[in-house]
C-alpha cells in the first residue's frame, strides 16, 4: 500500500503545482496607428453602409446573386474551410494530450515448448509437463503525463491560436473573393457600357463616311475628308475587339469565382445593365477598427499568440516531466479463467524524465522559438501598416474617381444639349450634317470616359470595403 499511496501523493502534488505555466504570457503589442485616416470620406456615421454585407447597399440584384454564389460555391473558400477543420482537429488533439489515456488490449497465443531450453530441460523430467499450451491475456493500460510546468498547456494554447488564425484566414479569403467578384462584376458592366458606346460611335462614323462619299461624288467635298472619315471609322472598329476580349475575360473570371466552368452563367450577365452609384461609407472607427475588423490582421495576431505560447512549451523542456502508468487485467492458459481471481494482475508506477545534459539543445530550441516570435511580431505590425495603407489608397481612389465621374457627367450633359442644338440648327439649314456628326463624336467620346469613371468609382468603393475588412461578421471570439 505504501508505494501506491506515495504515487498518489506525488500525483496530487504535481496537479497542484501545474497551476502555473512557464514562459511569457501574451501581451498585445501597442497599436502603431494614428487616430484617423488622412483620406477618410466625409460621410456621416448615419450614412455608413453595413460592412458585414456591403454589396447589398449597391441595390443591384444581379450583383447579389453573383456574391451569394461565390460565397457558397467558390473552391478557394472550400479549401480554406477544409484548412479550418484541420486546424480545429489539431487543437483538439493538443487539448487531449493533457488528459490520461486508457488502452484496452487482448492477446491469445499458442506455444510449443522446446526441450533444449532451461525450462524444457527441467520440465521434461516432471510428470504432467505439457509442451503445448495456449495463453490468454486481457486488460487495460493507462498512462498520464502530468503537465507539471505547463508545457502541454502552452502547446494547447498555441494550437488553439493556430485554429483561430486559420478561421480568420478563411474569413480573409472570403472577404477577398467577395470583393474580387464585385470588382469583376463592375468591370464587366463598365466594359459593356463602353462597347455600347463604341458601337454607336462606329455607326456615327459609318453615317459620316456615307455622307462624305455622296458629297465627293457630287464634287462638294474633297477626297481628303472622305479618307479621314474612313480612317476614323476603322479606328473605332479597331477599339471594339479589345473591349470584347476584356469583357469575355471578366465573364470567365466571374464563372470561375462562382465555382463553375466558364460560360455557365454568361447568359445571365450578357445583357448590359446600368452601373450603380457607390453607396456612402464612413471610417468612423478609424485605423483602430482595423485591429478588430480585418481578418488578416486578426489572423496575424493569433499567429503571434501561438508563437508566444511555443516559447513556453520550449522553456518547459528545462524542467522534469512526471508521468503515471497503470495496468490491470488477467492472464491464463484457459480463456474461461482470464478474469478469475487467481489470474488477475495489476501494476502501477510513476516515471521521471529530465533532460539534464543535451549539449545545449534546449537552449537552441528556446532561442529558435523566441526568433519565431520576433518574426511573428514584425509580421503582425507589417500587416497592420499594410492594412492602413490599403484603406488610405482606397479612400483616395474612391474620392478622385467620384470627382472624375461627376465632372464627366456634367460634360456629357452639356454635350447632350449641344447635340440637340446642333440637330435643330441642321434642321434649320444653318449647319451641315458633318458638324452634327462632330458633336455626336464628342458626345460619344465623353460617354465612353464617363462609363470608365462610373465603373472605376464602383470598383474603388469595392476596394474600400475590402480594405476595411467588410464581408464577414466579426465577433469578440475571433
Amino acid at each position: 500500500m505504501r508505494p501506491t499511496r506515495s504515487i498518489l501523493l506525488v500525483s496530487l502534488s504535481a496537479v497542484a503545482l501545474s497551476a502555473c505555466a512557464v514562459g511569457p504570457d501574451y501581451q498585445r503589442p501597442a497599436s502603431p496607428l494614428t487616430i484617423g485616416f488622412h483620406a477618410a470620406p466625409s460621410a456621416s456615421p448615419a450614412a455608413q453602409t453595413s460592412l458585414d454585407a456591403w454589396w447589398l447597399a449597391f441595390g443591384d440584384a444581379e450583383l447579389e446573386r453573383v456574391v451569394q454564389r461565390v460565397r457558397s460555391q467558390n473552391l478557394d473558400i472550400a479549401q480554406a474551410a477544409a484548412r479550418v477543420s484541420r486546424s480545429r482537429a489539431a487543437a483538439r488533439a493538443a487539448g487531449a494530450a493533457l488528459l490520461p489515456s486508457l488502452d484496452g488490449q487482448a492477446d491469445a497465443s499458442k506455444s510449443h515448448q522446446t526441450l533444449q531450453s532451461p525450462i524444457g530441460e527441467i520440465g521434461r523430467h516432471l510428470d504432467g509437463f505439457e509442451r503445448d499450451y495456449n495463453l490468454y491475456d486481457a486488460g487495460l493500460a493507462a498512462s498520464w503525463e502530468i503537465d507539471l510546468f505547463g508545457g502541454l498547456r502552452r502547446e494547447r494554447e498555441a494550437a488553439q491560436a493556430d485554429a483561430r488564425a486559420g478561421r480568420n484566414q478563411a474569413e480573409a479569403v472570403k472577404v477577398s473573393l467577395t470583393a474580387e467578384a464585385a470588382d469583376a462584376y463592375f468591370a464587366a458592366r463598365g466594359l459593356q457600357a463602353r462597347l455600347a458606346v463604341a458601337r454607336r460611335q462606329e455607326q456615327v462614323q459609318a453615317d459620316l463616311v456615307d455622307l462624305l462619299r455622296r458629297q465627293v461624288g457630287e464634287g462638294a467635298a474633297p477626297d481628303r475628308e472622305l479618307h479621314q472619315a474612313q480612317a476614323a471609322r476603322q479606328d473605332v472598329a479597331a477599339s471594339i475587339p479589345p473591349l470584347t476580349t476584356a469583357l469575355e475575360a471578366q465573364l470567365n473570371r466571374l464563372d470561375v469565382l462562382m465555382g463553375a466552368q466558364p460560360g455557365t452563367y454568361r447568359a445571365e450577365l450578357q445583357t448590359a445593365a446600368a452601373i450603380p452609384t457607390p453607396p456612402s461609407l464612413s471610417a468612423a472607427d478609424g485605423p483602430a477598427g482595423l485591429l478588430r475588423r480585418r481578418p488578416d490582421v486578426l489572423a496575424a495576431e493569433q499567429q503571434l499568440i501561438a508563437s508566444n505560447a511555443r516559447i513556453g512549451a520550449a522553456v518547459a523542456e528545462y524542467y522534469p516531466k512526471v508521468s503515471l502508468a497503470g495496468l490491470a487485467g488477467g492472464q491464463s492458459i484457459d480463456s474461461r479463467t482470464v478474469f478469475a481471481p487467481d489470474a488477475l494482475q495489476s501494476q502501477i508506477g510513476a516515471g521521471l524524465r529530465w533532460r539534464l545534459f543535451d549539449f545545449g539543445r534546449v537552449d537552441a530550441e528556446v532561442a529558435a522559438e523566441r526568433g519565431r516570435q520576433a518574426e511573428a511580431l514584425a509580421a503582425y505590425r507589417l500587416t497592420v501598416l499594410r492594412a492602413a495603407e490599403e484603406v488610405e489608397n482606397a479612400f483616395t481612389d474612391l474620392a478622385q474617381q467620384q470627382v472624375r465621374a461627376a465632372a464627366l457627367k456634367e460634360e456629357v450633359d452639356q454635350l447632350t444639349i449641344a447635340r440637340r442644338q446642333a440637330q435643330m440648327a441642321y434642321d434649320g439649314g444653318v449647319v451641315s450634317l458633318i458638324e452634327v456628326r462632330d458633336v455626336d463624336r464628342n458626345w460619344l467620346a465623353a460617354s465612353d470616359r464617363l462609363a470608365q469613371a462610373q465603373a472605376g468609382a464602383a470598383r474603388a468603393a469595392v476596394a474600400a470595403f475590402r480594405a476595411l475588412g467588410g464581408g464577414w461578421t466579426a465577433s469578440p471570439a475571433t
